[in-house]
């Protein structure tokens, strides 16, 4: 009894060994894009990226700001630009204020669903050249 006992916890402890070895599988990126832009003034346009097409985010996520001023605060809004009209447009979040720091992901979301390769910019409301770190 005692044998067959040692034997079955032998065949749990290599199948779970076997199931933690296993490859996981991947197809989808799981990860987000960073990156750092300047912002522009008022409505205006700073630094331009283009939203990432091998990312799994799909909204522009304020996750750093620095305020060139000197204040420690000002309010971002997430800008993207259409190409159908040659316009920039403001996302429909508008400006949202931040203090100078760093934050989570989804705390400050300037633009949501935006379409893979569409050009985007933030606009800093009270003055420009602010430094922002944007996860897309």
């Amino acid at each position: 009894m005692q044998k067959g006992l040692a034997a079955g916890a032998l065949a749990l402890v290599s199948a779970a060994t076997c199931l933690i070895l296993a490859p996981a599988a991947s197809a989808a990126p799981d990860a987000c894009v960073t990156v750092t832009l300047r912002t522009g003034g008022n409505e205006g346009v700073g630094t331009t990226v283009n939203k990432s097409s091998t990312s799994s985010c799909h909204d522009l996520n304020l996750v750093y700001a620095h305020d060139a001023a000197g204040d420690g605060y000002d309010a971002y809004a997430g800008r993207l630009y259409h190409s159908s009209t040659g316009s920039w447009k403001t996302c429909d979040a508008g400006y949202i204020g931040v203090l100078d720091g760093s934050y989570a992901v989804d705390r400050y979301v300037l633009c949501t669903d935006v379409s893979d390769g569409t050009k985007f910019t933030v606009a800093s409301k009270y003055d420009s050249g602010d430094t922002v770190k944007i996860v897309h």
